[in-house]
């Protein structure tokens, strides 16, 4: 309310200055009496016209403003609490840190947060180079988990330089708080039989975010005996860091210990405060052997006051010894304890290996029976790459609580511009990520096709994501499409970025998944898709109402890039398809194809689900809709282009654009001839698909025919490696978008846009009509081609990555990326 205030304050004034202006030129100099009377009762009229007219206005913006920044007051689709330690223990304790090589935390607004850090010591002169969080160009790799279910155990390996990490961690419930964990650490040369063993220090740490208590307990100088401590969801606890021992666990190897104590500076300030306190000289001489120097943290435990009190602890144990050893790190729950996991014995030694290789062999029984990919005769090699993918994605997801900044829709496109951010409401949300180092946040249309390969593996994990989703819904039924929550999260992201704006919308992807549901018939998935309905439905109607194109029944995507004279073709972000070409001159005149499916999918899928779910009045309302835009009709009308022999968008457009040097401002953007008019726009690529990507047309539909034609044609979008994004012919293929903006959805090859292209011909070829036996052929070609290249890159690199050349077949862009590429392993078990 304040902000709307100090809005409207200055109005009187501006208002004022305008009549002081009007009746100084008037015709109230020129002429006096009933004359002057009239033009003064006129102008009080117009005045009073104008003020209400601006009154009106300003109330709008403040209401606007509002709703942005208020959540749906529909009924939540998760119960309350649903991700505490008495609703859902198994999952309280999770690697809920994806942007971090390795770290646990509890599904909480204020978390207990732990984590590891590593250096190799005298690797080079100077501060050794400490490892923390995950990063694009730190050189570290490949890394990633090589098995996680995404509840109580993993796996992961992790190539840095000549060292070799293994991180594993087991989950063991029990107690009112989530159970007991317990790590372990692995470190070994990465060339076996070298004379070469480095010192390496591990750096374990907890962190509280609050008026939790720690207690560390010191054994000798620097070594801490266990850690003591209590919060109001975790109860009591303890952790210990166990004595190292050789890999194996075979023999006890010398560690020199350092330790730090303070207050919590800001988690996106961990790595450089332990930095910083890297600054003095130790000895590690184990009995026999010569000293060798190391920078470590202080030698004795000591607190230190680092900000304002009541921001929680930081307590970090730094281990260093000689490479090969292994390093355990035990978290007991007090109420487990009392509860009778004392009675199992504690999860170490011996009892640690037998627990996780008993958890290795029932993830592969597990995951055979799932997706049967040795039973498709898929090689070893490809189940390893199948296992990986999958739990790549399980072990990115995170949990992120915090409030973003949120730009209203004033209702009149470029002006949000000029208004200020406003924050959310403090939110939660349970989700995977697209890239550990490079995306470690929720991304709208991101997670749809995440869900997919997770809802075969774990419905309840779907269900958990899907509902945390849903609860970010603000009062007119808009979900921001990167979620950036937290300080840890915004610390990665540019500050240009930092904004979502309500008017934007992304692909609804989260309707694949509950499409999924809606066909399984799952009864635990049907009670959550009853609970969930009205913020879908909210949802839906919100992307139908605001994206609304200028005719009937046509939609574009709000909130293209302006024209400016540095890009190619103006960016349409929010579509999820970033600079793929569209009309050369942004306007709303625009109908983006591409939506219009999307829409055409929700309509169809709402509709069913509130048929199913006894919903009358809002399946009077969707089916209707349904029928329109599955139309074959006025799908034509808004998007056949007779002239390109394919569907595509329509808008003030033409293709005599190019970008060109011109000294001093780089290149910038010519339009010659012929001039923007109009028209259909000419780009042959993945929007051109949308109508078959998404199965709307009818198995006998004359389009079906063309559209198969384009995908198969190596001219256009075939290619050895898979579909690429846009046509070899386009005039746009591999362009740069501007001087510093390489092509992004310009010819290479995307895993999630093949996954739906597979889909497709795979639906399309089990249907009677003049094109099965194509589009089944055309399937199997494509997924061995796919499934090739994603293999081989992956066997020379140890990467999935965001997209792959359709030129050589090479990764490209962010890596690891298991996000969609990860539906690697539904295309191998043909799982659509």
């Amino acid at each position: 309310m304040a902000r709307g205030e100090r809005r409207r304050r200055p109005a009187p004034a501006e208002g004022q200055r305008t009549v002081e202006r009007v009746s100084r030129g008037g015709p109230g100099r020129q002429g006096g009496g009933a004359r002057g009377t009239a033009g003064g009762a006129a102008l009080a009229v117009v005045v009073l016209a104008l003020a209400l007219a601006l009154s009106g206005r300003w109330v709008l913006a403040w209401y606007r403003a509002r709703r942005a920044v208020t959540l749906h007051s529909a009924p939540p689709a998760l119960p309350p609490d649903s991700s505490g330690p008495a609703a859902a223990p198994d999952l309280f304790w999770g690697t809920y840190r994806p942007h971090v090589y390795f770290g646990m935390k509890t599904r909480s607004p204020k978390p207990l947060l732990t984590g590891l850090m590593w250096a190799q010591q005298g690797a080079t002169p100077g501060t050794p180079r400490l490892r923390h969080t995950c990063e694009q160009g730190d050189g570290v790799g490949p890394y990633g988990w090589e098995f996680h279910d995404g509840l109580s155990f993993g796996r992961q390996h992790i190539q840095d330089g000549a060292l070799w990490l293994t991180t594993e961690f087991v989950k063991r419930p029990g107690g009112q708080h989530g159970g007991d964990w317990s790590w372990r650490v692995t470190v070994e040369p990465q060339a076996s039989g070298t004379s070469f063993l480095p010192l390496v220090s591990l750096f374990f740490y907890v962190v509280t975010d609050g008026q939790e208590v720690l207690r560390p307990e010191v054994e000798t100088k620097g070594q801490l005996k266990f850690i003591s401590g209590h919060t109001n969801e975790l109860g009591d606890f303890r952790l210990t860091l166990l004595p190292p021992t050789s890999p194996g666990g075979a023999a006890p190897k010398y560690g020199s210990y350092n330790v730090f104590w303070s207050s919590n500076p800001g988690l996106p300030l961990l790595t450089d405060m332990v930095k910083s306190r890297l600054n003095s000289w130790f000895q590690h001489w184990p009995p026999g052997a010569s000293p060798e120097r190391y920078l470590g943290l202080p030698g004795s435990l000591k607190w230190e006051e680092r900000g304002p009190s009541g921001h929680g602890q930081f307590l970090i144990q730094q281990v260093t010894l000689k490479v090969p050893f292994s390093v355990e790190f035990v978290f007991k729950s007090g109420s487990a304890q009392a509860g009778g996991n004392r009675a199992l014995g504690q999860l170490t030694g011996s009892l640690l290996t037998q627990v996780l290789d008993s958890h290795v062999e029932a993830f592969r029984k597990r995951f055979e029976k799932t997706f049967q990919l040795k039973e498709k005769g898929l090689s070893p090699g490809e189940q390893v790459l199948g296992q990986v993918a999958l739990s790549g994605l399980l072990g990115g997801i995170g949990y992120f609580y915090g409030q973003g900044l949120v730009l209203p829709d004033t209702g009149v496109e470029g002006s949000e511009q000029k208004e200020d951010p406003i924050l959310f409401p403090p939110v939660p949300l349970f989700s995977g990520v697209p890239s550990r180092s490079f995306f470690p946040r929720g991304f709208l249309w991101d997670e749809g096709f995440h869900q997919l390969v997770v809802q075969r593996w774990d419905p309840f994990l779907t269900r958990e994501a899907v509902g945390h989703w849903l609860g970010l819904l603000n009062a007119d039924g808009w979900i921001g499409r990167e979620q950036i929550l937290g300080d840890e999260a915004r610390a990665r992201v540019p500050p240009e970025f930092l904004v979502q704006r309500a008017a934007h919308a992304n692909p609804p992807t989260l309707l694949l998944p509950v499409w999924h549901m809606l066909e399984g018939g799952d009864p635990a998935d049907l009670a959550f898709l009853r609970r969930a309905f009205p913020r879908l439905h909210a949802w839906f109607s919100w992307l139908h109402q605001s994206q609304a194109g200028p005719v009937p029944l046509s939609y574009r995507w709000r909130g293209r890039d302006p024209a400016l004279p540095t890009l190619l073709n103006p960016k349409t972000l929010p579509s999820g398809l970033d600079d793929y070409p569209r009309a050369s001159h942004p306007s709303a005149t625009e109908r983006h194809l591409d939506l219009r499916c999307w829409v055409a999918l929700g309509a169809r899928v709402l509709s069913q689900l509130a048929e199913q779910l006894g919903e009358a009045e809002a399946a009077a309302e969707l089916s209707p809709l349904a029928a329109s835009l599955e139309e074959q009709e006025t799908l034509d009308k808004l998007h056949w282009a007779q002239e390109l022999g394919v569907f595509a968008d329509f808008g003030n457009h033409t293709k005599a654009v190019q970008l060109k040097p011109r000294p001093p401002q780089g290149q910038v953007r010519v339009v010659g001839q012929p001039q923007p008019r109009l028209q259909y726009v000419d780009a042959l690529g993945y929007v051109s698909l949308f109508p078959f990507l998404l199965r709307l047309l009818d198995p006998s539909s004359p389009r079906l025919g063309p559209l198969l034609s384009l995908l198969a044609d190596s001219r256009h979008l075939w290619s050895p490696f898979g579909l690429r994004s846009l046509a070899a012919s386009s005039p746009f293929y591999n362009q740069r978008n501007s001087e510093h903006d390489p092509p992004y959805w310009r010819g290479a090859v995307w895993l999630n846009i093949n996954y739906l292209a597979l889909g497709a011909l795979h639906y399309y070829g089990h249907l009677e009509g003049p094109h099965q036996a194509q589009a089944a052929k055309l399937h199997n070609e494509l997924r061995a081609n796919v499934v090739k290249n994603v293999w081989r890159q992956y066997e020379a690199t140890g990467f999935l990555w965001e997209q792959y050349s359709d030129q050589d077949g090479r990764g490209m862009g962010c890596r690891p990326f298991q996000g969609w590429t990860s539906l690697i392993l539904l295309i191998m078990a043909e799982d659509y």
